[in-house]
């Protein structure tokens, strides 16, 4: 039986990771579950002693790890987007509702938020259980894995490239990085394509880029 007390610990990486668990909050979460909850807290005093919140949503679950391997996510999917060094948990958290929205997967460098920090699993809104993901990867092993898969691989620059519709059809991995540092050197140079988004704005965040390019990809494997 996990106690409050040990769920409460999950609300720090080092625990989380140690055992191999994290927290959903919520009846929306809970509902959208694919996987059973080790334990769900439902009485309002273990609620308040095991949420991360200052006014807690509702029944709190604790759920196993649910992220697949590089190898997996490639044989599950024909579109995936990489994300590199995009730290913010609610930008995380939007591309995976994309990804579901589109029929991707979602890989994760080192660097990127954690994608059971709390903050990324509310902003999920439960696609956190429907969409496959990989994380802490390595960006320029997972494309020439990626690559090896047959898979195209276009990378999201903020000027210079060609348009979205020109990235390449069948299974495709599209590379976005933060607004503020965009894609390593390296991560370009390893993909096939370069994409610019037009736009009267200077950048477009992580999670807006993202959206975009997916709903573009998703519309080619459609036609």
């Amino acid at each position: 039986m996990i106690s409050p007390r040990r769920a409460r610990r999950l609300q720090r990486k080092r625990y989380r990771e140690e055992e191999r668990l994290f927290l959903a909050e919520g009846e929306r979460l809970l509902a959208e579950a694919t996987v059973p909850p080790l334990r769900v807290f439902t009485e309002p005093e273990q609620i308040r002693r095991v949420s991360t919140l200052k006014t807690p949503a509702g029944p709190v679950g604790v759920f196993p790890y649910l992220d697949v391997s590089p190898e997996e996510l490639l044989a599950r999917g024909r579109i995936v987007v990489l994300l590199e060094g995009v730290q913010d948990p609610g930008n995380v958290g939007t591309v995976i509702r994309s990804a579901h929205a589109f029929g991707a997967g979602v890989a994760l460098s080192r660097g990127c938020a954690d994608l059971y920090n709390p903050k990324t699993v509310r902003s999920t809104m439960g696609s956190l259980f429907r969409v496959p993901v990989a994380r802490e990867l390595d960006p320029l092993a997972f494309l020439e894995l990626a690559r090896g898969a047959g898979f195209g691989l276009a990378a999201a620059t903020p000027g210079g490239g060609e348009p979205p519709g020109s990235m390449p059809g069948g299974n495709l991995v599209v590379a976005v990085g933060s607004e503020g540092a965009g894609l390593s050197p390296g991560v370009v140079r390893a993909c096939g394509v370069r994409v610019s988004i037009p736009s009267r704005a200077p950048s477009l965040n992580a999670a807006v880029a993202a959206s975009i390019l997916l709903y573009e990809a998703y519309r080619r494997v459609l036609t």
